[in-house]
Formats: C-alpha cells, sequence, structure tokens
C-alpha cells in the first residue's frame, strides 16, 4: 500500500481484510503489515501480505528497504486531493529507479466524495503502467475487493 499521507490506505486494508471502516483518521507510523488469503480468478489461492507504509504530509518518501522484495503494489491516490496524484507519479518514479518495475494497481479512493481529480487523468497518467485503474470507496466498500484481486491476479 503506497500513497501520500490520508489517502485512504489503512481504511482500504481495514475493509479488505476487517470489512470494517471507521470514521476516525489514525496516522499510520512506520508500516503496519495485515495478511489475507485470496482466491483468484483461476481457482489458485494466494496469501497476500499487506504493508500499510505510512506516508509522509508534504513530501511523499518511503524507505525503499520498506518496498524491496514486494511483488506489487496499490497505488492509492485521492480523488478529493489532486497533488495526491503528482505524489503517486513520483512515488512510481522512485520504486522504478531504486527497485525496478513492479506490477500496481492505481486507486483512487473516495470516490463516495467530490472528486477534482477525474478517472481520466489517472488513467492518462498512468497509461501503459498500471495494471489498472479503479475508482474505489473504503467507506462504501466499492472496488476495494476488485483493487486487490486485480493485483493479485497480476502476481
Amino acid at each position: 500500500m503506497l500513497g501520500m499521507w490520508g489517502v485512504g490506505k489503512t481504511s482500504l486494508v481495514q475493509q479488505y481484510v476487517h470489512s470494517l471502516y471507521s470514521e476516525k483518521y489514525h496516522a499510520s507510523l512506520g508500516v503496519k503489515v495485515d495478511k489475507k488469503t485470496v482466491l483468484r480468478g483461476d481457482g489458485q489461492e494466494m496469501m497476500l501480505m499487506l504493508w500499510d507504509i505510512a506516508g509522509a504530509e508534504d513530501h511523499f518518501s518511503v524507505p525503499l528497504s520498506y518496498v524491496r522484495g514486494a511483488a506489487g503494489y496499490l497505488l492509492v491516490i485521492d480523488g478529493t486531493r489532486p497533488e495526491t496524484l503528482d505524489a503517486a507519479a513520483a512515488l512510481v518514479e522512485a520504486v522504478e529507479g531504486g527497485i525496478g518495475s513492479l506490477p500496481f494497481v492505481a486507486v483512487i479512493n473516495k470516490s463516495d466524495l467530490d472528486w477534482k481529480l477525474s478517472e481520466a487523468d489517472v488513467r492518462a497518467r498512468f497509461a501503459g503502467q498500471a495494471a489498472a485503474v479503479l475508482p474505489s470507496s473504503a467507506r462504501s466498500g466499492e472496488n476495494v475487493e476488485a483493487a486487490f484481486l486485480a493485483l493479485a491476479e497480476q502476481l
């Protein structure tokens, strides 16, 4: 789980793993690891180890040691905050520059709120890079499971 602070990484994981959503915002510190078994479309079970990595407030950076060994990631963007798209693009560049290309799914979170980004903007930014671009809502559960399943299919 990668993305700027407040984009909903923790809420997406909680919705996916525990079917829970909280209105209270709690900033992640460091990294929190959850796991869940998913059944892929081909009938194969896969254990996902979900690393919820804290986002920085002003300039997004993540220690590449947290990402080394990852098979892929969900890149979370807040549809209500356009600056999170630029931060996400910088993050993809940092991962590719430091580790190499990894499969990722771009998730535009907070579809239940008034977006200032369009899905087309995100698709254009990550054309040829993202395995999928999905609108989601951790609050309602919209496309939460689909995002994790799309990533599992790429792995």
